[in-house]
């Protein structure tokens, strides 16, 4: 079984991996040895703190091994995706890639005798979702009913938590001024649609009134925040989007927790001081990438 996105996965199923990561956060001895003898291979074209801890740590814990692949350290550089993949399968019982281009990580998933799970790319990124519904469920109980915001830039992040929600039946709501075309995908969008349970907005104020989550994320990706010809556009995006900011004036009568999947660029998406609030769930959030990683993994290799 592979996991690239939640489009194979009823919200049933997704539920299940969401329940297995809150029993394995309460009784971790119980799962000491449930990956003994099995290997992880940890491939990352892009950077990355939280996925690749999580997922290392997770297999550490559980008895388990990962390698840590550098893209660019491999011959996944100069030779077929799908041939380094053949390979690279023969050797592990589960590949974690984090790429650039989905179109390559479905190659990757075709050429696989193992299961591949998505670590994010320019589309989807399913195992940060898993945590943030182990963060909601652990702090509002059932889901179903539940309210939630997304404010920020339409991206990969988006997407999946849209794909989530609706599936696992959590209302959202989108407050995306900008839309990050290499995200788009319709056919997730219009499933969303026919659920009745995703709703669209420019009017920030009024989507948080009754909201229980707000979710934001950067606005620039990460690839690009730092480089000198992305310049022009982040400027942009940021004049856009600084009046989505989440900071004190904007979420004033709100009690709905703040989420963050991170890396947090401070004073962009978010104030420093809200990163702090009492309301805030941001670190338990991230904390919880540990507990997604362990669920998933025993689920993509059929060990419950």
């Amino acid at each position: 079984m592979h996991l690239l996105n939640f489009k194979g996965l009823s919200g049933q199923q997704i539920m299940e991996i969401v329940d297995k990561g809150i029993e394995i956060k309460h009784c971790s001895e119980k799962y000491r040895d449930s990956l003994s003898g099995k290997t992880l291979a940890m491939i990352f074209q892009k950077t990355s703190t939280r996925t690749r801890v999580s997922f290392e740590v997770a297999m550490t814990q559980m008895g388990g091994h990962a390698i840590y692949m550098d893209w660019r350290a491999t011959n996944f550089t100069i030779a077929d995706i799908y041939d380094e993949t053949q390979y690279l399968s023969r050797n592990v019982d589960c590949i974690l890639a984090r790429m650039l281009r989905h179109a390559d990580l479905q190659v990757m998933a075709g050429a696989s005798r193992v299961p591949v799970i998505n670590g994010c790319d320019e589309k989807y990124h399913p195992t940060q979702i898993i945590a943030d519904l182990i963060t909601m469920k652990e702090k509002r109980g059932d889901l179903k009913g539940a309210k939630v915001v997304y404010v920020g830039v339409h991206n990969n992040v988006c997407n999946s938590l849209i794909e989530a929600c609706t599936k696992v039946g959590i209302e959202i709501t989108t407050v995306t001024p900008i839309f990050n075309e290499p995200s788009r995908d319709e056919d997730l969008l219009e499933e969303a649609r026919k659920s009745g349970l995703w709703n669209r907005t420019l009017d920030f104020r009024e989507a948080i009134k009754d909201a229980d989550f707000i979710y934001t994320d950067t606005w620039i990706d990460m690839e690009f925040f730092s480089d000198p010809k992305y310049a022009d556009e982040k400027d942009k995006r940021i004049k856009m989007m600084i009046p989505y900011q989440i900071n004190k004036e904007n979420v004033a009568g709100s009690s709905a927790w703040i989420m963050h999947d991170m890396p947090i660029h401070r004073g962009y998406e978010i104030s420093p001081d809200m990163i702090e609030d009492p309301r805030s769930i941001i670190y338990e959030q991230s904390e919880n990438r540990l507990y997604s990683a362990k669920a998933v993994l025993l689920k993509v290799l059929r060990l419950y």
